[in-house]
């Protein structure tokens, strides 16, 4: 097989091997990346290349691979935000944006302000899509303000088109995004803060939910789905 041996000290589980002139990303466990699927499959090629960690993985994937995932992660939150709430948002907004990630929230202010600004730092998207019928309360850092004119029932969208969700705090907006994120068949991470419910996973910083997303999406959690379920047709 072209795994290299697992039980290296050097080597983190979960840590995986670029070769970029091939465009191959393996696994510890013998499989390369299918950057047309974004499936594992099992690989007898040699081992060669460099480390990396899941996060710059998923950033060759987004950025360089030339076969990006497309589906955006939604980031969710109140309006009315603590200050360390706005600032974990932000660089939360950042990271993702670093990654070659696409933003999803409400569009509006609160942690969703800052995490479009965290992701405009960046230069990357932010989509922000808006309980009214105009654009007008959206605000000034979203890239790409869209008028669902659904209301509230806009939650049900944000949570329904996520590759997955990244609740930061909030209250009973945030509670229903979360639930129903998790109601679709969805992941939820939380920073610590969120709403408290059980599945939802509690990170403690914004690097481990950067992590621990990144795992998710390039299918290195068990909970992964394939990339094309029967039920999202």
């Amino acid at each position: 097989m072209g795994a290299w041996d697992s039980d290296d000290p050097a080597m983190k589980t979960g840590d995986l091997m670029l070769d970029a002139r091939q465009k191959r990303l393996r696994d510890a466990n013998g499989r390369a990346y299918d950057l047309a699927t974004h499936q594992w499959q099992v690989d007898e090629g040699t081992v060669s290349g460099r480390r990396l960690t899941v996060v710059e993985a998923l950033r060759w994937v987004q950025r360089d691979s030339g076969h990006p995932r497309r589906e955006p992660v939604a980031v969710v939150g109140g309006r009315r935000a603590s200050v360390d709430d706005l600032a974990k948002a932000h660089a939360l907004g950042a990271g993702l944006a670093k990654i070659g990630l696409v933003v999803l929230c409400g569009g509006r202010g609160g942690v969703m302000r800052a995490v479009c600004e965290g992701v405009a730092s960046e230069g990357g998207v932010s989509v922000g899509l808006l309980p009214g019928d105009t654009i007008a309360d959206a605000n000034d850092a979203v890239t790409i303000p869209i008028a669902t004119g659904l209301g509230i029932a806009r939650n049900a969208v944000i949570a329904r088109a996520a590759l997955c969700v990244v609740a930061v705090g909030g209250s009973y907006g945030t509670l229903s995004e979360m639930a129903l994120a998790m109601h679709c068949g969805r992941v939820v991470f939380a920073l610590r803060g969120a709403p408290a419910i059980d599945g939802v996973d509690v990170l403690g910083s914004v690097d481990a939910a950067l992590d621990a997303l990144a795992r998710y999406a390039l299918g290195l959690d068990r909970r992964a789905k394939p990339a094309h379920s029967p039920g999202d047709a």
